[in-house]
């Protein structure tokens, strides 16, 4: 199956899509079908086309394509999370990377989010690289190298994203990251809102590393918990539940405008808008405030 907006154009080159991430609808009422549901009609009534393509365990790449096709929905950048340090077996990622893959490329995908998340001294303590260790960061980076060449190996393009929580989470850190594993091995697929709380520039970051973005999440920031010392003894739970950490973007902090125009001419990566907790209390509302603005910024996309 190929997904024809994920495929390159006449001209050759591949159509962004501008697509929504259902993560707030999931991570307060659970991963049902009904709740994917609800989130698919939000996403039709606002005008979005395109959706993270989460394939259900028990659920086939095609019969995913079918479910989300009838809510005018085509499938868009996901995103392989793994915590990437000692305490993975890195044969049983290798195994879960290749499942992972043969999903994506069957639903016409050609690249991926790659991201190391929840572990547990950086959730208790975000953004300021907690329980810092230089052999951890070193087997991680070779971690993620190894999976790296397993997505290759299956037709799928992987490019880091950075995240809070994760043991790339400060800007030395993901510089190491790329730095060391290179081009060949690794893309960026930035978040803009995450490299801002964790006290990165995201613009400079897009800007150095603009020749290997593929993909990008635009996640903007409240200026409230993004001192350290604002948010002594909450953990990353604790701040996003305030609804004062994410906000729809232009609502925030983060240079988006900066973002947009540090990305390469010929960028033909995916935008996905995502406001993991939003700051207002209808996630309807949330999402139709986020296309709003995708409405302004990139209108030949959003319509």
């Amino acid at each position: 199956m190929t997904d024809p907006a994920s495929s390159p154009t006449t001209t050759g080159r591949r159509q962004p899509q501008v697509a929504a991430n259902p993560i707030p609808y999931w991570s307060r009422d659970g991963k049902t079908r009904e709740v994917f549901e609800t989130a698919f009609a939000d996403f039709q009534r606002i005008g979005f086309t395109a959706v993270k393509a989460d394939v259900p365990e028990g659920m086939t790449a095609a019969e995913y394509a079918d479910w989300i096709a009838g809510y005018g929905l085509r499938p868009s950048l996901s995103l392989f999370s793994s915590p990437f340090d000692e305490t993975i077996d890195i044969g049983e990622e290798m195994e879960r990377a290749k499942r992972f893959a043969a999903d994506q490329v069957a639903l016409g995908l050609d690249r991926t989010m790659i991201s190391s998340m929840a572990v547990p001294a950086r959730m208790e303590r975000p953004a300021v690289g907690a329980d810092f260790d230089k052999d951890r960061l070193a087997l991680a980076i070779e971690n993620v190298g190894v999976v790296c060449q397993v997505l290759q190996s299956q037709g799928l393009r992987p490019l880091h994203h950075s995240h809070v929580g994760g043991v790339f989470e400060t800007e030395a850190e993901v510089v190491e990251l790329l730095d060391t594993l290179g081009p060949d091995v690794i893309g960026f697929g930035p978040d803009t809102g995450h490299l801002a709380w964790a006290g990165a520039d995201p613009v400079a970051l897009v800007r150095r590393y603009a020749d290997r973005v593929g993909g990008i999440h635009l996640k903007d920031v409240f200026p409230d918990y993004l001192d350290p010392a604002s948010r002594e003894g909450m953990s990353y739970r604790d701040i996003g539940s305030t609804q004062r950490l994410w906000a729809e973007p232009g609502l925030g902090v983060v240079d988006l405008d900066g973002v947009m125009a540090a990305l390469p001419t010929d960028y033909d990566g995916d935008y996905m808008i995502e406001v993991d907790v939003p700051s207002v209390d209808s996630r309807y509302d949330s999402h139709a405030m986020s296309f709003a603005w995708a409405q302004r910024v990139l209108p030949d996309l959003a319509g």
